[in-house]
């Protein structure tokens, strides 16, 4: 939808739904993880069998806790756990443990930055703790469905927005930011594939200037941030054109089909009253220590707003080369101990974003698997700018490095990689290069300056990669113009 020339404008609110990476799951001891055999990651609790009793993960609690945090949320002082009454069959219990009217966290905010600079602030209405369901597997080749109860139990933090957002593309941002704050929390790996990260997205649209919210649709099914913009888009052009041709927005769940690019009526939206929310009787509602908040605000780490300021700051690094630094956690933290051993900002984001993320690329890995200590980078950084190997030497010992472990100054003892600087050892290599290359020294000499790269190029490959380069251009350039 143009929203220049429409008479509509667009109000989306998201709910996103996190799952905690704890050990065991929320209620009970079973394991939390991904991708073992169905069915095997379950007890009498997760089940809800009879006289099972619940017992709130402390871990989960606390992670809780960070999240809203970090949103810029107020902790509620007493928590307290509702059921959500409803059947589907990979609901055990026939309810959900939930939280209703006292969630965990409440009136927090987010900054997203807008296209041309600027930036809002998009409110957030709630966070709140609860267990995740099962999950159906559907094979079209058979007339049912399998159910793996695995996921049952799982601890998640729902946060919902406020109707503040105006556009898909402001929300795909919000998405963004809010994924890269959870991820440098170190609370969940937001995943979007195993599910770890689930989004549903409200919209609705309005005559400009009016302050009574349109009729809500809710779109389900959303695998990514891409299809939650996409799905976006094409709900908001089809209700504007119900709207303008005079018809009524229904109340409703759809479903995004990817393929198709439509979503499409899944069934009419319920309301809290239809969940028959009542306080868990076996979770007794508690009070949260404000001493215990304070301590988890305190142990915070850096999130990426203000490292992002600081290393405008302290590095002088270009913004482009910050967001890349920044994009995750461990890399931030991985050039900043790379930079403590060798304090050459600059170099060191070069091949931070180079070579060595290609390496982690061809790896299918992160920055701790890739084998490669921040020293080790620091020592081959060090020797290629104090001319002890070339850069193209360098890269090699970052490859034999990475491939065995081995010191990367051993390499260069054992592979004979030190640079050439003897002027009298380059000066035989240099002559030759010259007469064999007549045509091109003699460009050079007419005034061809491309020519001089050429013959560096020629006394790399004759002294086999360990000529000095810029030593080997200053003989060749005092040799030529000498003629």
């Amino acid at each position: 939808m143009n929203t220049k020339k429409s008479k509509y404008e667009t109000v989306v609110g998201l709910e996103v739904h996190v799952q905690l990476s704890t050990k065991t799951k929320i209620f009970c001891g079973c394991a939390n993880g991904f991708g073992a055999d169905p069915n095997t990651q379950v007890c009498p609790v997760c089940l809800g069998q009879p006289g099972s009793l619940p017992v709130l993960n402390r871990t989960a609690f606390e992670s809780s806790i960070k999240v809203a945090l970090a949103i810029n949320c107020d902790v509620q002082e007493i928590v307290k756990f509702d059921r959500k009454n409803y059947y589907y069959p990979d609901l055990p219990k026939n309810y959900q443990i939930s939280q209703f009217d006292m969630p965990i966290a409440y009136d927090g905010h987010l900054t997203v930055p807008g296209e041309d600079g600027s930036s809002r602030d998009i409110g957030i209405t709630r966070a709140h703790l609860e267990e995740d369901a099962g999950k159906l597997i559907h094979d079209e080749k058979k007339p049912f469905s399998y159910v793996d109860l695995n996921r049952t139990g799982t601890p998640l933090l729902e946060i919902v927005s406020e109707p503040d957002i105006q556009s898909p593309g402001e929300a795909y941002q919000y998405l963004v930011i809010l994924k890269h704050i959870i991820k440098y929390l170190d609370v969940s790996d937001c995943n979007m594939e195993e599910g770890s990260l689930r989004c549903d997205a409200n919209i609705s649209l309005r005559k400009r200037g009016d302050k009574e919210l349109g009729s809500k649709v809710e779109i389900k099914n959303l695998n990514s941030f891409k299809a939650v913009r996409d799905a976006l888009l094409y709900e908001e052009e089809r209700q504007e054109d119900i709207l303008s041709e005079g018809g009524r927005i229904e109340q409703e769940t759809r479903l995004w089909d990817e393929k198709r690019g439509i979503t499409s009526s899944m069934r009419s939206k319920e309301g809290a009253q239809d969940y028959r929310y009542f306080p868990d009787p076996d979770l007794v509602p508690f009070e949260v220590r404000s001493g215990l908040v304070e301590t988890i605000r305190e142990n915070l780490p850096e999130l990426p707003v203000k490292k992002i300021e600081r290393f405008a700051e302290q590095y002088k690094l270009d913004k482009k080369d910050i967001e890349v630094l920044v994009s995750e956690r461990p890399i931030a933290d991985f050039f900043e101990k790379v930079n403590t051993e060798c304090n050459n900002p600059k170099v060191v984001s070069n091949w931070i974003q180079g070579e060595v993320m290609m390496h982690l690329k061809d790896k299918a890995t992160n920055i701790e698997g890739l084998g490669l200590s921040a020293k080790a980078l620091a020592v081959i950084i060090k020797l290629a700018s104090g001319g002890t190997i070339s850069g193209l030497a360098a890269k090699d010992v970052l490859n034999t490095h990475i491939d065995t472990g081995d010191d990367p100054e051993v390499i260069i003892k054992e592979q004979g990689l030190e640079q050439v600087s003897d002027e009298g050892e380059l000066d035989v290599i240099v002559n030759k290069v010259i007469e064999v290359n007549e045509k091109s020294a003699n460009d050079y000499r007419n005034g061809k300056v491309n020519a001089l790269g050429f013959l560096v190029g020629q006394v790399m490959r004759e002294s086999r990669g360990k000529a000095n380069p810029k030593l080997a251009g200053d003989m060749l350039k005092k040799k030529l113009e000498r003629k």
